[in-house]
C-alpha cells in the first residue's frame, strides 16, 4: 500500500534468453573535455561558502528558486525559457571578485579562450535534474565551462542521430564544451537519486562504459554547479548552420494551406517534441496529487471516468471501483 493509501501492483517480466551486443568503448563528443581535480578541496569549501543564498537586496545579481533547484545569475541573467540572455540588460557588479584569479589561471592553461562575463550558479538536490538543451548559438561564444562542486553527477550528451553518451562529472571537475559538443549535442541531467557509474577505483571522470561487470550505483548528494559563459556580440558562424539560430532564415509564421500541411506541422512540432521529452516528462510526474486522489476515491462505485491527457497513467488504480 502506497503513502496515499492506494494499492500498488508490481509486475515481474522475464525472458529465457536475451541477445547481448557488446559495445565498444565510446568516445567523448568531439570538443568535450573533463578536467578532474581542477581545484583543491580547500578552494571548493571557500567557493561554496562564498555563495550567499539569502535574498539579495543590492540587485548585484539575480536569484531565483526554480521548481527543482536554486539559481543565481551574475553578469547577465540566463533565461531558461530560451537559453539566452538580454544583452542590453547586464547586471551591475559583474562576476564575483573571488573568481578573478581562477579564471585567469584557466585562461593561461588554455581551458578557455575568452574571459567569461556571465555566471550561473545552480544548486541541485538529490533527485533533481535539468532537461536536455543546447545553449543558444547567438547568445554565447564557443566554449562553455561548468565546475561541479559538492557531489559528482552523470550528464547525458545526445547527438541528433540518437546516440547518447553518459559522462561522469566528478566532484571538483571542470566540464569544457567547445565545437561540436557545444553547438550540436544536447546536454542534460536525468532527475534521479542514484547514477550508474564505473566501479573501478581508478575510473573517475569521462565515459560510462557498457561493461555491466564494472558498473555500480552512486547516490547523489547536493551538487552546486558554476557555469561560465562569454556573451557573444556578433552573429554565430559555426559549422552547424542547420541548428544555428544566427544562420537559419527566420520566416514569418503562416497558416497551413491544407489539411495535409496541418497534419505535417502537428507531427513535426507536437508529436515529435512530445516523443523527445516523454522520458524526462514522465520521470518527473510519478506522484499522484492528493486532491485528485481524494476526488477519485469520493466517486460512487461504478462511475465512468475519462482521464483526458493522462500522461503516464499515474492515477490508474487509485480507485479500483471506477471505469
Amino acid at each position: 500500500v502506497g503513502d496515499l493509501g492506494q494499492k500498488i501492483i508490481l509486475y515481474l517480466n522475464f525472458v529465457e534468453k536475451a541477445q547481448w551486443k557488446e559495445l565498444g568503448l565510446q568516445a567523448l563528443p568531439p570538443g568535450l573535455m573533463v578536467v578532474e581535480e581542477i581545484i583543491s578541496s580547500e578552494d571548493e569549501k571557500m567557493l561554496l561558502e562564498s555563495v550567499n543564498w539569502a535574498e539579495d537586496i543590492d540587485d548585484q545579481n539575480v536569484q531565483k528558486s526554480l521548481k527543482h533547484r536554486r539559481v543565481k545569475h551574475f553578469g547577465y541573467e540566463f533565461h531558461y525559457e530560451n537559453n539566452n540572455v538580454d544583452k542590453d540588460k547586464p547586471l551591475p557588479g559583474g562576476l564575483p571578485d573571488i573568481w578573478d584569479s581562477i579564471l585567469e589561471k584557466w585562461l593561461k592553461e588554455g581551458f578557455i579562450k575568452h574571459k567569461p562575463d556571465q555566471l550561473t550558479v545552480n544548486q541541485y538536490e538529490p533527485g533533481h535534474g535539468i532537461p536536455a538543451h543546447i545553449d543558444t548559438h547567438s547568445a554565447f561564444e564557443d566554449e562553455i565551462v561548468s565546475l561541479s562542486l559538492g557531489s559528482e553527477i552523470v550528464m547525458d550528451f545526445k547527438h541528433p542521430d540518437g546516440v547518447t553518451v553518459p559522462v561522469m562529472l566528478p566532484r571538483r571537475s571542470l566540464l569544457v564544451m567547445t565545437g561540436e559538443s557545444r553547438y550540436l549535442w544536447t546536454h542534460g541531467i536525468t532527475p534521479r537519486k542514484f547514477d550508474t557509474v564505473q566501479a573501478s577505483k581508478g575510473h573517475k571522470g569521462g565515459i560510462i562504459t557498457s561493461d555491466v561487470g564494472d558498473l555500480t550505483l552512486s547516490k547523489r548528494g547536493i551538487r552546486t554547479s558554476f557555469t561560465f559563459r562569454k556573451v557573444r556580440q556578433t552573429p554565430c558562424n559555426c559549422s552547424y548552420p542547420l541548428v544555428c539560430d544566427s544562420q537559419t532564415k527566420q520566416t514569418s509564421p503562416s497558416l497551413p494551406g491544407s489539411a495535409r500541411e496541418a497534419s505535417q506541422l502537428e507531427r513535426e512540432h507536437v508529436h515529435r517534441v512530445y516523443e523527445e521529452i516523454a522520458g524526462h516528462f514522465s520521470s518527473t510526474r510519478h506522484t499522484p496529487w492528493p486532491r485528485v486522489v481524494d476526488f477519485l476515491k469520493a466517486l460512487p462505485s461504478g462511475s465512468l471516468v475519462a482521464d483526458v491527457g493522462c500522461g503516464n497513467g499515474k492515477y490508474l488504480g487509485i480507485n479500483q471501483d471506477l471505469y
